[in-house]
């Protein structure tokens, strides 16, 4: 029998505040997280966007040496997301350790920043300074350095998946989560995912031709979703988790059920790596449509994935369009955070589970020409005050990666 699956707690580290009151004020206010980028010293004169969605504001990391041992700056937003979601579950020691809790969490590429320490002493001081490289330095950097620095700080002993799939990794770790309780193989999976600042991840789009540049003067006035003047994502940073349970046992136990995840679907375009696919989008909102046994038209709000690129915002309104026609609410959350890469669909989620739990819709900031070339859809241009029942999380990621995520507000959840 398939089993229900809610979210029992979260937390988000994000370029617009960290937690739920500095973010919905955020979000409420229309503040942007968009900061010039900073300058490491090496890569920053060669690149051409100079803004960056940052997290800019101190946080007390309370881990012990041997901890911060094997974590990098991507680890450290993971595990302090972590502990703050576990933290407020009420999960007990023995429930954590059962084995029945598992953790589906992951980032783009592990943490940047050490790869470039590494690779700079492989390259530049190879004969004297290769001794400098010890063990850790590997489990700091690894792509799956996220999940596992989890599970060691926290004593996670059941199943581990370690997405890594550019934009939508946390949204397919959340998924990915879902599945193991719906169909029994955990009671509970700790979610999420995590991206650190650095400029080698700025390059690499800013050498694709995808990063926004001719805002560099005023930051927060990109990026530009679905805006007719619209120029390119803008890179940002971040960690996000939630907790999803078994709904009967979350019920039992008497924790607090934030939403209800009730369908996910994952896809591939099966053809080009970066650009976006009208027919592979549609299909897998269609199939989490399907998933969740609900209509197109019980959907309030979609948190669409609104990069600000030029093509991937056409073909994405015009899938909406197609599943949903003109009905639903849509915002460009990227907007306010920028893009924090294998962070953003968790983001997303937790940005919209806030908005359900105070009633209100944030608009799509820099939407003042709406690109004639996108559908027409019911777009925020200002705060709404309204209560939502059903949000679509849409993620799609380089690589035809899709991912759509449906959840219940938990006032709804029965």
């Amino acid at each position: 029998m398939k089993r229900r699956v809610v979210i029992t707690a979260c937390s988000a580290i994000t370029p617009i505040g960290y937690g739920q009151q500095s973010i919905v004020e955020s979000l409420r206010l229309g503040r942007s997280g968009i900061k010039p980028l900073r300058d490491d010293g090496l890569l920053t004169g060669h690149i051409h966007s100079r803004v960056f969605g940052t997290v800019d504001y101190p946080i007390d990391y309370a881990f012990n040496r041997s901890q911060r041992k094997t974590m990098g700056p991507v680890a450290y937003y993971a595990c302090q997301v972590a502990k703050d979601v576990l933290e407020a579950s009420g999960l007990s020691k023995e429930s954590i350790a059962s084995g029945r809790l598992g953790v589906a969490f992951g980032s783009t590429h592990g943490s940047p920043t050490v790869q470039r320490d590494i690779y700079q002493t492989f390259f530049q001081s190879l004969e004297t300074e290769f001794s400098s490289i010890g063990a850790v330095d590997y489990l700091r950097s690894m792509v799956h350095t996220t999940a596992v620095n989890i599970t060691r700080m926290f004593g996670i002993t059941g199943r581990v998946i370690a997405s890594s799939t550019a934009c939508t990794t946390s949204s397919q770790a959340i998924g990915f989560g879902y599945e193991m309780i719906k169909f029994g193989v955990q009671d509970a999976m700790l979610c999420g995912g995590a991206d650190e600042y650095d400029t080698t991840t700025v390059a690499v789009f800013d050498n694709l031709l995808a990063c926004s540049v001719g805002y560099n003067d005023c930051p927060s006035r990109t990026p530009r979703p679905f805006d007719k003047k619209r120029d390119g994502l803008v890179v940002g940073e971040g960690g996000a988790a939630v907790l999803l349970e078994e709904y009967e046992s979350a019920k039992q136990r008497g924790a607090a059920i934030l939403g209800e995840v009730i369908g996910f679907a994952c896809n591939n375009n099966g053809g080009d790596l970066i650009l976006p696919n009208l027919d592979g989008i549609t299909s897998t909102l269609r199939l989490a449509l399907d998933d969740a046994n609900i209509e197109a038209k019980e959907v309030d709000y979609i948190s669409a994935h609104a990069t600000a690129t030029k093509m991937g915002d056409i073909i994405e309104s015009q899938a909406i369009e197609a599943v949903y026609g003109q009905s639903p609410y849509v915002t460009g959350l990227k907007s306010y955070t920028g893009h924090t890469m294998g962070t953003c669909g968790a983001m997303e989620l937790i940005m919209t589970l806030y908005m359900m739990a105070e009633d209100f819709l944030a608009p799509t900031l820099n939407l003042q020409e709406i690109d004639p070339r996108c559908a027409r859809l019911n777009y925020t241009p200002e705060v709404i005050e309204a209560s939502t029942r059903i949000a679509a999380i849409q993620n799609f990621a380089f690589g035809g990666v899709n991912t759509c995520l449906l959840i219940k507000n938990g006032n709804e959840v029965v």
